[in-house]
């Protein structure tokens, strides 16, 4: 029985293998030759036309060519990215290192401007507690400590006078608190005050008193008015300096005034 088979025959076309194969070996011949036409042998270029692009395996060779570019350029953009974002971070950390040392010195100047201030304060307060002044302006001692005289009960003067028009205002020769305001017998109306160092200034013979007991009083404040009563033979101020606040306990008062500053 006859199966039509096909005779063969000069004029049978090759298998696409062999085209494949063939094709491949006239791309390595043109690489390694350089010259073209020498591949193309007569029967071959008769049997068959030039190999597509797609037979010779080039496309391929140009798509991995792309995608390598294609990833390196993705890495160098990455790699500006990150060099961006580390250069940003530096800055934001440097940022925050220089608003911290900022800080911390805004809060050292700050503390030593306090502290200044509170010294200053203190100094302040320390003069103020230890500020005296003479209890009668533009006046002198007409009257020593201790001068004798049938005047005196005691036989001899516990204070000094301060020669005074009647109505010279009188100061507080320094700060303290009022023990006693009010008539002290031969002293008339009298002010006795208690100071910071524990001694006690008296005022005698005032015509008016302008504190009462009790009341805290600065250094130069008016307490009262200069007059004569009492057991007094004129207008004048009569000052004590005491170490306690009863009568007998008088020092002198010329000596405390001048180791307090006061010149007189």
């Amino acid at each position: 029985m006859a199966f039509g088979s096909r005779a063969a025959g000069k004029h049978r076309g090759s298998s696409r293998l062999s085209r494949k194969t063939a094709g491949y070996a006239g791309i390595a011949a043109v690489v390694t030759t350089g010259v073209v036409g020498s591949l193309a042998g007569p029967a071959f270029a008769a049997d068959q036309a030039a190999p597509s692009l797609e037979d010779t395996g080039l496309n391929t060779i140009v798509v991995a060519e792309e995608l390598a570019d294609e990833i390196e350029a993705q890495a160098h953009s990455q790699q500006r990215a990150a060099e961006a974002a580390a250069a940003k971070a530096q800055a934001e950390a440097e940022a925050r290192q220089r608003a911290a040392e900022a800080k911390r010195v805004a809060e050292a100047r700050a503390q030593e401007e306090r502290e200044a201030a509170e010294r200053a304060a203190r100094e302040e307060e320390r003069k103020r507690l230890n500020t005296f002044v003479a209890p009668i302006e533009d006046s002198y001692v007409s009257t020593q400590w201790h001068a004798g005289g049938g005047m005196w009960s005691s036989g001899s003067h516990t204070g000094i006078d301060f020669h005074a028009a009647s109505g010279t205002t009188v100061h507080a020769v320094g700060v303290g608190t009022v023990v006693e305001a009010g008539w002290g017998g031969a002293y008339g109306n009298n002010v006795v005050i208690k100071h910071m160092d524990g001694t006690y200034t008296q005022y005698g013979h005032l015509s008016s008193l302008s504190v009462s007991v009790g009341q805290q009083v600065a250094a130069g404040q008016q307490i009262g008015l200069s007059g004569s009563t009492g057991n007094s033979s004129g207008p004048h101020l009569h000052f004590e300096a005491r170490t306690g606040a009863d009568y007998g306990s008088d020092i002198d008062p010329l000596a405390y005034l001048r180791r307090h500053g006061v010149s007189v």
